[in-house]
C-alpha cells in the first residue's frame, strides 16, 4: 500500500479528537469524548497536551497510567498521542484531528479573564475557529 492510500485509509476511518491534561477540565473532556465515541461508533484518538518538559507541579506522574487504564477499559479502540519537545496544543490538536479525520473535536475549557486571554493565548479558542469539523466544548464536571 503506498503512503497516499494508507493516509486516504486513515482519514476515512473517521474518529474523535479530545486534547487532555490532567485537569478536571481534561477528564470531563475524556469522558464527553469516549460518548461521542460510543454515540458515532467510531474510535478515539486522545492527544495528551500535557507539557513533558514543563509539567505542572500539581499533576501527579502516574496520571498517564489511570489515564491508560481508563482506555483500555472503556471498550473503546483508540490511540493515544503524546507530543514531545516544544509544541502549541492547538496545533497538536488540529493536526490530529487533520490526520485522524475527525468528525468530532471534545474540548475542555475553563473560564477565563480578558487579560489571562491576552497574555497566554487560548488553545480552545484557535481550535474552535480553525478546526474543519465539529468542535464539543465542555466545561468541568458537565460531562
Amino acid at each position: 500500500m503506498s503512503a497516499s492510500d494508507e493516509a486516504g485509509r486513515k482519514k476515512e476511518a473517521m474518529s474523535v479528537v479530545v486534547g487532555y491534561v490532567p485537569t478536571p477540565e481534561g477528564e470531563t473532556a475524556l469522558r464527553a469524548a469516549l460518548r461521542a465515541a460510543r454515540d458515532l461508533a467510531t474510535g478515539l484518538v486522545v492527544v495528551n497536551v500535557e507539557s513533558t518538559r514543563k509539567p505542572r507541579p500539581e499533576h501527579t506522574p502516574d496520571y498517564l497510567q489511570t489515564l491508560t487504564g481508563v482506555l483500555e477499559g472503556s471498550g473503546v479502540s483508540h490511540v493515544l498521542l503524546h507530543p514531545t519537545g516544544d509544541f502549541d496544543a492547538s496545533e497538536e490538536i488540529l493536526k490530529a484531528a487533520q490526520d485522524h479525520g475527525a468528525r468530532l473535536v471534545v474540548l475542555g475549557i475553563r473560564h477565563r479573564t480578558p487579560v489571562g486571554k491576552l497574555f497566554l493565548g487560548s488553545t480552545s479558542q484557535r481550535v474552535l475557529l480553525e478546526a474543519s469539523c465539529p468542535v464539543l466544548a465542555v466545561k468541568a464536571g458537565q460531562a
